[in-house]
């Protein structure tokens, strides 16, 4: 006999586990000390930059359009797996249960990122409103109403084939989320913002009665959780090994001038293959450019010379811990053991490609000082990235991949 209920905890428990094991080792690991770190020092700036806020600053147009992000993004956790498409398919009547469970465990883990976003910016509110916090706790009330709608909205518009009407959901919630806040925070009359919310009811409300007669579409639910266990997984690589990590492949044409460059050689066999690599599988490209435009818009942001200097090292030292799983991309490979080359070759390889890596960077953060016209911290930016580099390369991740 089918049990529902006994499925769900099954699931939900598994997926628990799954989570808290390895959130053990990114919590004990030194990245969460460095964002620590960049979050004090966000946190005072912030603070300092709030003194100058005039009471004329647009803060309800700011913090809408922020926060509508949150509001309209509403991924829906049902803890699918690949086998599910057939062994549950003829059971999906049944599961009504299952996924309302899956409604409220996705709207009690979004709860905390929308209070916390709230939070944020609730001093910026109260600089240009008298210093006023009183408002913080009905906000984040109704917040958490229009947020519930977003989330079953969302549910009904899984039931979707056509991604044009996914994309249209979501830009027409973003517009409308955008126009309640903005009224929420502006202090307008109380039947606007209810209007904003009865457009949103009223498309979940449609939403609902069009999809009536329509099923389930596995596969769509099916694969929206594993890219988001796919993405957990690769963040918890990055401080232990882990074996259910499924790797993408991305083809960039774009890219492809970088790999002329690597001599038909023997010698220079990996290279080639730490250079495709870093360009093409998994996210190491992606995750270069993201924290070069991070650390480039917070070093533009900065003006204090010295503090220049600690967020280029800092954000050397997350671009270089965060590419060193690169060194096992490719360990489950025997076929790499059929290379005529010996091991040393490899990791003498791999550490100079990681320190061209960190060069480049160190370079184009510096082009950031350099562009705000303090020319004398520029030079001091890169000559201690290029330090920095050579002692993480040489010394601490030497120490890593020999581990």
């Amino acid at each position: 006999m089918f049990n529902e209920k006994l499925l769900w905890k099954e699931r939900f428990s598994r997926t628990s586990k799954e989570f808290s094991r390895y959130l053990r080792y990114i919590l004990n690991g030194h990245l969460v000390i460095v964002f620590v770190f960049l979050i004090g020092t966000a946190a005072y700036y912030y603070q300092e930059w709030l003194k100058t806020l005039p009471e004329s600053f647009p803060s309800a147009i700011i913090m809408a359009l922020c926060l509508a992000f949150l509001l309209t993004y509403s991924p829906i956790f049902t803890f699918m797996s690949e086998a599910d498409r057939i062994f549950l398919l003829p059971l999906e009547t049944k599961l009504n249960g299952y996924f309302r469970k899956s409604l409220l465990i996705s709207f009690l883990g979004q709860i905390y990122l929308l209070v916390i976003g709230l939070a944020v910016f609730m001093p910026m509110y109260a600089a240009v409103n008298e210093g006023n916090f009183k408002r913080f706790f009905s906000f984040a009330v109704i917040m958490l109403v229009v947020k519930w709608i977003n989330l079953t909205t969302r549910w009904y518009v899984q039931y979707y084939r056509e991604t044009t009407v996914h994309r249209t959901d979501s830009l027409i919630r973003f517009f409308v989320n955008i126009a309640f806040l903005y009224l929420l925070f502006s202090n307008a009359a109380f039947y606007f913002v209810l209007a904003c919310v009865l457009i949103l009811i009223g498309l979940c409300a449609y939403y609902k009665k069009q999809t009536k007669e329509k099923g389930l579409k596995w596969e769509f639910l099916i694969e929206q959780d594993e890219r988001r266990m796919t993405s957990f997984y690769r963040l918890a690589n990055l401080f232990t090994d882990v074996p259910k990590l499924k790797n993408r492949i991305k083809r960039r044409e774009w890219l492809d001038f970088l790999l002329i460059r690597v001599p038909f050689q023997q010698s220079a066999s990996f290279t080639f293959l730490f250079m495709r690599t870093f360009l093409r599988s998994g996210d190491y490209w992606g995750l270069f450019v993201r924290l070069t435009l991070i650390g480039a818009g917070a070093i533009y942001l900065l003006t204090w010379g010295i503090g220049q200097i600690i967020l280029v090292i800092l954000f050397l030292y997350l671009t270089g811990f965060q590419l060193l799983p690169l060194w096992k991309h490719h360990q489950n490979h025997s076929l790499l053991e059929l290379y005529p080359i010996n091991g040393k070759v490899k990791e003498k390889t791999f550490l100079d490609f990681l320190r061209k890596v960190l060069w480049t960077q160190s370079i184009l953060l510096s082009l950031v000082v350099a562009g705000k016209g303090d020319f004398l911290y520029a030079l001091g930016a890169l000559a201690a990235g290029i330090l920095f580099s050579v002692y993480f390369v040489s010394y601490y991740s030497k120490r890593k991949i020999q581990d």
